[in-house]
């Protein structure tokens, strides 16, 4: 039986962060999962995109989702585990798995840019191997290959793929998959900050987001809104988040969201090469957004309660 995971809500996509010599810095990696946690988000998912996964060696992979792991009490931990090997990314799943995690995020294959066909069989040789739920991720930006709605249908009439990771910008095919999969236990889940309101509205269930690592509160705040249909709510706080999803998109993910950590002072903006820190006409527009975010934050915290005018 595959272990059952609720795949509903704000799952941050975790940053990696590295000391001075490159070394991941543990100690700061899971201050940041537990931030994280107390902050209500509903799961975590270390070793993606944004945690610089394709740096790590195996082994700094496994060793950070068991950190991660370690750190929390109450939220699942989804590894990301993919690659463009179907050999290497059933290696990392099964030793994600071995090390406790509780589901897995698995990239589609990138550069090699398989055939239909060839995803399938990539997904489901991993989904056959490993009982955990696992998330498709399509993000075409990233792998030159899309995951058409068609696959994706397809793959989730398999026990073990519980979701799909929308990351292409199309809400007509996001909406499409939501549709076709509605009969099955399968969660679509936006992968693009900016896209998660509208991919809400059309069936997901919510998002793994890289901007609910600076601002989690009020991520959660918009997807539970969203997803009790307070669709004005809602709206108002993707408009307060609007300038943040901007600015963590100037340049490429996660340059500028490590940026903003360390803006924040949640660890540090180390990159590993060939990632760069983000360039510095970029940087005062970030600061002040993060300012305006704090600005608003204090302003409701200070504002007198209705009942006391």
């Amino acid at each position: 039986m595959t272990p059952e995971l609720d795949l509903t809500g704000v799952f941050p996509a975790m940053c990696t962060p590295f000391d001075e010599d490159e070394r991941i810095d543990f100690e700061t990696l899971q201050q940041d999962a537990q931030r994280l946690e107390a902050a209500g988000v509903d799961g975590l998912v270390p070793v993606g995109s944004t945690g610089e996964s394709a740096t790590l060696t195996h082994d700094e992979h496994v060793r950070v989702v068991e950190a991660v792991i370690d750190a929390v009490d109450d939220v699942p931990v989804i590894a990301g585990s993919g690659s463009n090997n179907t050999r290497e990314a059933l290696e990392l799943s099964e030793r994600s798995a071995d090390a406790g995690a509780d589901g897995l995020l698995l990239i589609s294959p990138y550069y090699n840019k398989p055939e239909q066909r060839g995803l399938v069989d990539h997904y489901r040789t991993i989904a056959d191997a490993v009982d955990l739920p696992q998330i498709v991720y399509n993000v075409p930006s990233r792998t030159g290959q899309t995951i058409e709605p068609d696959t994706a249908v397809e793959l989730a009439s398999h026990e073990n793929i519980a979701g799909y990771k929308a990351a292409s910008g199309d809400l007509g095919v996001i909406g499409e998959i939501a549709e076709r999969t509605i009969d099955e236990e399968f969660a679509v889940l936006s992968g693009d900050d900016a896209m998660t309101l509208p991919i809400i509205s059309v069936g997901g269930t919510g998002t793994i987001s890289v901007a609910a690592n600076i601002e989690p509160e009020r991520t959660c705040a918009m997807v539970g809104a969203a997803l009790d249909g307070d669709y004005a709510r809602a709206q108002n706080l993707h408009h307060e988040l609007g300038p943040l999803f901007r600015e963590l998109f100037v340049e490429t993910n996660p340059i500028p969201v490590k940026e903003a950590m360390q803006i924040r002072g949640y660890g540090p903006a180390r990159m590993r090469p060939p990632l760069s820190r983000l360039a510095e006409e970029y940087h005062d527009d970030l600061e002040a957004v993060l300012d305006d975010l704090e600005r608003e934050t204090t302003d409701v915290a200070n504002a007198e309660p209705e009942s006391d005018r």
